[in-house]
């Protein structure tokens, strides 16, 4: 019986040699973590290789050997035999990771280059590969004498965009701006930062603002400046007044064909900055009132006197207003006689006269019409025009 019970042991225990790979039949997909890559990217790979797991008890590892390496290439360098590791025992399941490192290229414009091309390491995670702008990666691995199984990707430079989170800020907000550049995720195992120029209609110098990665390989970078009516611009503080159109924008060196990498772009964006008081609430108009030319009030008109016309606006918001004040005069069958406007700009809580005169040249009923724009151009009514009748004799 003992020797029967030794006979079983002997052929029925499991035992846990190495397996042997299945060379008739190579399955061994290839993965990416990205169908496509910048030139800086890092790029994470993963192999299925089931049957080059050699010991279900232990981490195992593929590619190192010159019988069965893996390479990974682009079409100017290369890096192999190059190890890839189990990601947990008996996984089957095979990762590594390199870190493209581009090439020799000045990215923000300042004459010095940005990059540190290199081709070095042998796995998992310490390879870096130089490669050029519209190239490739390829993965090959030599499964069995013989038979290489290969996956490859294309990589590429992009056209940056830059955006405000909203198309309108009230003035009082901070507005938020997004660069999305993958071309600028120089280092992605740490931050990356991106210079903008931002402007606004009332400071078209502006200032220049450092937009931050948001995570260490996003390729996006976001930057959040604040709104000024009575401070100069400095910092990320940017001196615009409601009604102003703001903008914001960087320029791109890492264009992909048909430009050159000696070709920049500048890629831009605008928004709005506007109040929350309505437009017709923004400025107060008063009737006007009518006066010779040294300031004594007229009750009666004539013709070839001259008619000083005195309007008064008020500003009672705390921020400086552009206005135009326009004064027209019709007569009885609403034909413009007569046309003139100020241009300016009122402080915050101010009072303003602002005049025209006006000489009648025939006798009649007259309408004056007053008007607070904020422009002659894209007008808006600040508050509501004013009529006023007169008799001239």
């Amino acid at each position: 019986m003992l020797i029967l019970a030794l006979i079983f042991l002997t052929f029925f225990t499991p035992v846990f040699a190495e397996a042997t790979p299945d060379y008739d039949n190579p399955y061994s997909p290839i993965f990416t973590d990205k169908p496509v890559y910048s030139w800086t990217d890092k790029v994470r790979m993963t192999i299925l290789a089931p049957s080059w797991n050699s010991d279900r008890h232990l981490i195992d590892s593929i590619g190192d050997t010159e019988d069965h390496p893996i390479e990974i290439s682009t079409r100017e360098h290369s890096l192999g035999p190059y190890r890839f590791t189990e990601t947990d025992v008996n996984s089957g399941i095979f990762t590594a990771e390199i870190i493209l490192t581009g090439f020799s290229h000045d990215v923000d414009g300042d004459g010095d280059s940005d990059t540190t091309p290199r081709t070095t390491g042998n796995g998992p995670t310490s390879g870096f590969l130089e490669v050029d702008r519209d190239s490739a990666i390829t993965i090959s691995f030599e499964f069995a004498d013989g038979v290489v199984l290969t996956e490859s990707a294309p990589i590429q430079w992009n056209i940056g965009k830059i955006q405000f989170s909203e198309e309108n800020y009230l003035y009082d907000k901070t507005a938020l701006i997004r660069v999305i550049d993958p071309d600028l995720n120089l280092n992605p195992e740490s931050l990356d930062h991106v210079l903008i120029q931002i402007s606004s209609t009332s400071d078209m110098s502006g200032i220049e603002v450092d937009a931050i990665e948001t995570s260490e390989s996003s390729g996006i970078f976001v930057a959040t400046i604040s709104f000024s009516q009575n401070q100069s611009s400095s910092g990320n503080r940017l001196y615009a007044m409601p009604g102003d159109t703001i903008f914001s924008k960087y320029d791109d060196y890492t264009l992909p064909k048909p430009y050159t990498t000696s070709d920049n772009l500048q890629v831009t964006t605008l928004a709005n900055v506007d109040s929350s008081i309505p437009t017709l609430q923004r400025l107060k108009s008063l009737p006007i009132v009518l006066s010779d030319t040294f300031g004594n009030p007229l009750t009666s008109f004539s013709i070839n006197d001259q008619i000083q016309i005195v309007g008064k606006i008020s500003n009672e918001q705390n921020f400086k207003q552009k206005f135009v004040y326009l004064f027209q005069v019709k007569d009885e069958n609403g034909f413009v006689v007569a046309v003139s406007w100020i241009q300016g700009e009122i402080s915050g809580n101010q009072n303003l006269d602002v005049s025209q005169s006006w000489i009648p040249k025939k006798t009649g009923i007259y309408t004056v019409e007053t008007f607070t724009w904020n422009s002659l151009i894209n007008t808006a009514p600040l508050s509501p025009s004013l009529l006023t009748s007169i008799s001239v004799k």
